[in-house]
């Protein structure tokens, strides 16, 4: 999409978008990509309340607090500090200066994200920087820190440290898209010289969707799954017909081009994606390869589901859907073939769907640059995921052999953990109330850091809750946090995992929830229910659970502790491990 056509968007209506506060600030000229980020923002359904900073004003607008940007209170501000100007600064230094540039601009960052933080508890985003070879020293510039390609460098390196010790802070890298894209590419000396404009008018919507990229990944608007074709996709030729040892794979000719493809699949894999196969097959046959084919880098376990048969690729990607149990937008659908392609994308418009090159050998870089699966947070969890799929596979299988549900759940041998909120957890709890989107009451996002103060708060009862069976450990599966008010405990957070519905959990946490009420003495449990587009499957959440509704108020809901009956469920107790 050019940039044209993102300015054509603003014209359009934005109303029925769910708004999003974000504020620009810059030492150079923003104006045009203030507005590819709104029109980029329209493509994925954000309406992008933008607030844009005076020429040059960052520190000003932070600073201040009577400023325009405290004023507006903005859930995310952007900083682009540009390569350029920090060379005209580098400059006018002496040489001893020089040597502690990087160390003075990161004090300089630091400041900023701890005002942001501590005045407007916004999540803060900043451009690294691009590397000016400004050739002065040449090839020497590595090997002496008085350069200023040594200290942009060196910058680039400390600002993503910095990063790890603050998790609100996210880097834009605009450093790794310029040297994708080629500096004549991302860069027009014209219209910096005569506008102070960095980025050419052709980068700005390269820029615009890495922006958008992270802010939809810390809204918990993200892909979970890759869903792979074979045949001339994963590897070269037709399993069917030129057999095991003829498809195209390993380190030479064009098979090197698949292998790099499964290698960076892989680590997908490792990082928590989930990996299902939807292929026209027979499954023994296409199965071979992954248990057979000593160049394969991807094997069954790597594989949460396997769907191969001659069936449609719409309905398999259904059924691959059901057993997952994720949304179509979490989804990402690989083939080659233009047709399959087009099917998948008429008839399950969510998904997101690539158009691969017609060559091979571009299918790597080509994915690589559509950053397809970025993410703002990343636990010990994530790296568990396609094992916890596979298990749910077997349960499924299993539950077919019950004619009766709750002979079926005690079967199960279930139990649970019960926690506060601690040092070991809180990430992934941060990360629960991140990501959560259909089975989540209030859809209320959690920083690590507000997970902390919540934690370290007398106002609040925060519980998590895991869950294992005899087919294996789900890991944390569920938040709780309920805030103490004088008329009853409020449940300010309801988040479980999907996977684990129709496992009696919700009805267990509620018991948890009563007995932590009785114990603090209130009497009653209020909860509420917020729609959006993706929790409509708790809409009666409460109701089913005994609460009434409190008057004409849509949405509050009441449960008297005095008057419940605890659930039956099939799920027991249990003491962490560490403390058994």
């Amino acid at each position: 999409m050019n940039f044209n056509q993102l300015t054509k968007n603003l014209k359009k209506d934005f109303s029925p978008l769910k708004k999003v506060k974000i504020a620009l600030l810059g030492d150079s000229a923003t104006q045009m990509l203030a507005k590819a980020v709104v029109g980029y923002g329209y493509e994925i359904g954000i309406h992008f309340d933008l607030f844009e900073a005076d020429y040059d004003q960052i520190d000003r607008q932070i600073f201040d607090a009577n400023s325009e940007l405290h004023a507006f209170k903005p859930e995310f501000v952007i900083i682009f500090q540009s390569a350029n100007k920090l060379l005209k600064k580098f400059y006018s230094l002496d040489n001893p200066d020089r040597v502690h540039f990087s160390d003075t601009l990161l004090g300089e960052i630091s400041g900023r994200f701890k005002t942001l933080q501590e005045s407007l508890a916004a999540k803060v985003i900043i451009f690294n920087f691009i590397e000016i070879n400004d050739s002065v020293f040449g090839n020497f510039a590595n090997k002496i820190n008085e350069s200023f390609l040594f200290q942009i460098r060196k910058s680039n390196f400390e600002l993503m440290n910095l990063s790890q010790t603050h998790k609100d802070l996210f880097v834009c890298d605009i450093s790794a898209l310029h040297n994708s894209w080629g500096s004549s590419y991302c860069t027009d000396m014209k219209t910096y010289i005569s506008a102070d404009m960095v980025f050419s008018i052709d980068f700005l919507p390269v820029v615009a969707k890495n922006i958008c990229d992270i802010i939809q990944s810390i809204l918990g608007t993200f892909k979970k799954c890759l869903i792979l074709d074979l045949d001339n996709t994963l590897w070269g030729g037709i399993i069917g017909d030129d057999g095991l040892e003829n498809i195209q794979i390993g380190d030479l000719g064009i098979g090197k081009a698949f292998t790099e493809l499964q290698l960076w699949i892989k680590q997908l894999q490792k990082r928590g994606i989930i990996l299902a196969v939807c292929s026209k097959n027979t499954e023994s046959i296409a199965k071979e390869p992954f248990e057979k084919h000593p160049e394969m880098k991807l094997r069954l376990d790597d594989i949460a589901v396997f769907v191969a048969n001659w069936e449609n690729k719409v309905d398999n990607i259904r059924h691959i859907q059901s057993v997952l149990n994720i949304g179509f937008d979490s989804m990402v659908f690989l083939d080659d073939n233009p047709f399959e392609r087009n099917m998948v994308k008429t008839n399950i418009p969510e998904i997101a769907v690539p158009e691969l090159p017609e060559d091979p050998v571009e299918y790597l870089p080509f994915l690589r640059a559509a950053n397809l699966f970025e993410t703002a947070s990343f636990t010990e969890n994530d790296e568990k995921r396609t094992r916890q799929y596979q298990q749910e596979s077997l349960r499924a299988t299993v539950q077919k052999s019950f004619s009766n549900e709750d002979e079926f759940l005690a079967s199960l041998n279930m139990g649970s953990v019960i926690q506060p909120f601690n040092k070991f957890n809180i990430p992934r709890v941060a990360q629960l109330t991140q990501r959560s989107n259909q089975f989540n009451l209030r859809t209320i996002r959690y920083t690590e850091n507000e997970i902390r103060a919540i934690a370290d708060s007398a106002e609040y009862c925060p519980l998590t809750f895991t869950l294992e069976d005899r087919f294996g450990d789900y890991g944390l599966i569920s938040v709780v946090i309920l805030k103490k008010k004088n008329d009853g405990l409020f449940i300010d957070t309801w988040i479980m995992s999907c996977r684990v519905l129709k496992r009696g959990m919700e009805r267990f946490v509620l018991n948890e929830i009563v007995a932590t009420a009785n114990r603090s003495g209130y009497a009653s449990i209020q909860g509420e229910y917020i729609p959006t587009a993706k929790n409509a499957m708790v809409k009666d959440h409460y109701k089913t659970l005994g609460f009434k509704n409190i008057g004409d108020q849509n949405g509050l809901w009441i449960l008297s502790t005095e008057t419940f009956g605890a659930f039956k469920t099939f799920i027991t107790p249990k003491l962490d491990k560490g403390e058994a």
